[in-house]
């Protein structure tokens, strides 16, 4: 019940997007969310690189867990 009173109505998201375009206008709209993707696609590229390297850490760890026994 109360994530039930957290989540925005349509009211507040009218007033949120209202509030978005007096701040940034129409034209400059496309050119934030244009800049929100590319901030996202670099976090899942960077989350991946990591991912990766972890896993191959772990993989090298347990290549020289076999070879000490």
């Amino acid at each position: 019940m109360i994530t039930y009173l957290l989540l925005p109505g349509n009211m507040e998201i009218f007033l949120i997007v209202f509030v978005v375009l007096l701040l940034f206008g129409g034209r400059k709209i496309p050119e934030l969310m244009r800049g929100i993707g590319k901030g996202i696609k670099e976090f899942n590229n960077a989350r991946a690189t990591i991912e990766t390297e972890i896993k191959e850490g772990m993989k090298e760890a347990d290549k020289k867990k076999i070879e000490e026994k």
